[in-house]
């Protein structure tokens, strides 16, 4: 069963996200009323994962974020944000939190956030000591219209990348995250051509997502992913067979936009994730580049 520290000031939203998270069977919840208490807690019994409010008195959650990044590194954060906080939400995400959900949003996707990044932490841990002896690796998948497998892929993802000294764990997870939201965004937007209209809704673009899998000429498209790892860098190539996705055509006010459209989240941690995201080939391709943590000042290099 996994530990869940909820740290909020506020007790009827610490209750909510409690009460959320509950009625999981595999999540035991505890709380804390602010980011010093919380610090206090973790010190006692660390939690597989912490879920605070940005918003709070003495530490805020982006002092939380950076308090835990320095003392428990392998914990991931995920943030609660209200609206108009959605500019500072992105800087946490650059600054080491795993992933946030708006609050009002909480009922649709808390659950799965956490449970996401559970997933994925652990299978980080379970295959750490074997993958810290790989030196370099490159591969390259092709998925055949079956986003199933895009779930998997990324856990393999996140074995492989124990080799890169990313920093810390917290690191490894954040690149991860960021490239499975890169496969959904060249599978929605480039091989299902979803536009990139903010007003769609997140029904909207799961709607239409789910028909056209079925449609020609979208169901037999298909993505590929080509990975170069090794001790110094990581850099990921995802193709996909519609037209180029221009980025152009997203809302001007991204942050603001994505509170209520899950679908634009990629949109906004990638860039807070990598050193470097470009759109090559007419928008085809998504390359996503993160050097190693003994070359961060390094110039950034592309094969």
């Amino acid at each position: 069963m996994a530990n869940i520290l909820v740290v909020d000031d506020s007790a009827v939203d610490r209750m909510l996200a409690g009460r959320l998270l509950q009625q999981d069977s595999r999540f035991q919840v505890s709380f804390a009323e602010n980011g010093l208490e919380a610090l206090a807690k973790i010190r006692t019994r660390a939690p597989d994962i912490i879920v605070c409010d940005l918003q709070m008195p003495e530490m805020n959650g982006l002092e939380l974020v950076e308090a835990v990044r320095e003392e428990f590194p392998s914990i991931p954060v995920v943030l609660m944000t209200n609206r108009g906080s959605e500019e500072i939400a992105a800087e946490a995400l650059r600054r080491g939190a795993a992933s946030y959900v708006p609050k009002v949003r909480l009922a649709d996707h808390l659950c799965d956030t956490v449970g996401r990044i559970l997933k994925a932490a652990h299978a980080d841990r379970m295959h750490s000591r074997l993958m810290h002896s790989l030196e370099q690796c490159d591969s390259r998948f092709r998925l055949r219209n079956d986003p199933e497998l895009i779930e998997p892929l990324v856990s393999h993802i996140q074995e492989m990348l124990c080799c890169v000294p990313l920093g810390d764990e917290g690191v490894r997870l954040r690149v991860g995250v960021a490239v499975k939201h890169a496969l959904w965004i060249a599978h929605h937007h480039g091989n299902l051509e979803i536009p990139l209209s903010g007003i769609q809704t997140d029904d909207d673009v799961q709607t239409l997502a789910a028909e056209r899998r079925n449609q020609a000429p979208y169901c037999s498209r298909s993505l590929t992913l080509s990975i170069h790892i090794s001790t110094t860098e990581t850099i990921f190539k995802i193709g996909h067979d519609g037209p180029g996705i221009d980025v152009s055509q997203l809302p001007p006010q991204l942050e603001t936009a994505a509170v209520d459209r899950s679908w634009l989240r990629g949109f906004v941690l990638i860039p807070s994730v990598m050193d470097d995201l470009r759109y090559d080939d007419h928008g085809r391709t998504l390359c996503l580049l993160h050097k190693a943590a003994v070359n961060d000042e390094a110039e950034l290099e592309w094969e």
